[in-house]
């Protein structure tokens, strides 16, 4: 990885840490302190590679032999980690994605990838649940897409409200899923939201 990203050095990045040590009443100094900056920044490489992802690229391998296959495609349970872009909190869940062929589909690995690179970003929840679909929607144009996330968002579990066990849920559906009502209840059955299929 470059020593410097968005023309911000690596040093300068884990000076930023040293400051907000010392902000927050710490010795940047002291032993236990000392490799946090450095320890940091590599975390901070890992928590937002999205942005160095473009998720429309996992989507270019389509397949189109699938013997007219033209029912549900759904892929459950996708588990990420994401970061609040409003204080920087984690945010943890799990996303469910399912759309409707039009004659080709992907490799479901690619659908799991796509949630990735949108997660590994900071985010806000209704953001992310609509690029999922809207990625899908781009590059299969498929008869319709329903994503839905649910998630444990830390900034409301650890700071503000201290608010524990809650679990915020968002969707997005498109095409065939927002005007088809059986669609859309075939897609939410198979995903089975709140009902402790876990």
């Amino acid at each position: 990885m470059s020593d410097t990203r968005n023309n911000v050095s690596r040093s300068q990045a884990e000076d930023a840490i040293r400051t907000l040590l010392r902000w927050s009443g710490e010795d940047p100094a002291r032993e236990g302190l000392i490799d946090t900056p450095k320890r940091v920044v590599k975390a901070y490489e890992d928590w937002f590679s999205g942005y160095a992802l473009d998720p429309d690229d996992y989507l270019q391998r389509t397949f189109e032999e699938v013997e007219g296959y033209d029912e549900l495609i759904v892929l459950r349970d996708i588990q990420f980690e994401s970061h609040c872009e409003h204080h920087m909190a984690p945010i943890i869940g799990r996303a469910h994605v399912g759309y409707l062929p039009a004659g080709k589909v992907v490799g479901i690995s690619k659908l799991a990838r796509v949630v990735e690179a949108y997660a590994r970003r900071f985010q806000v929840q209704e953001k992310m649940t609509a690029q999922i679909a809207g990625c899908i929607e781009r590059a299969l144009h498929p008869l319709g897409v329903g994503v839905v996330v649910e998630a444990a968002h830390e900034c409301m579990t650890t700071r503000g409200v201290h608010k524990r066990g809650v679990s915020m849920v968002t969707s997005t559906m498109l095409g065939t899923f927002r005007e088809d009502a059986r669609t859309r209840g075939e897609f939410l059955q198979f995903i089975s939201v709140g009902a402790g299929h876990r």
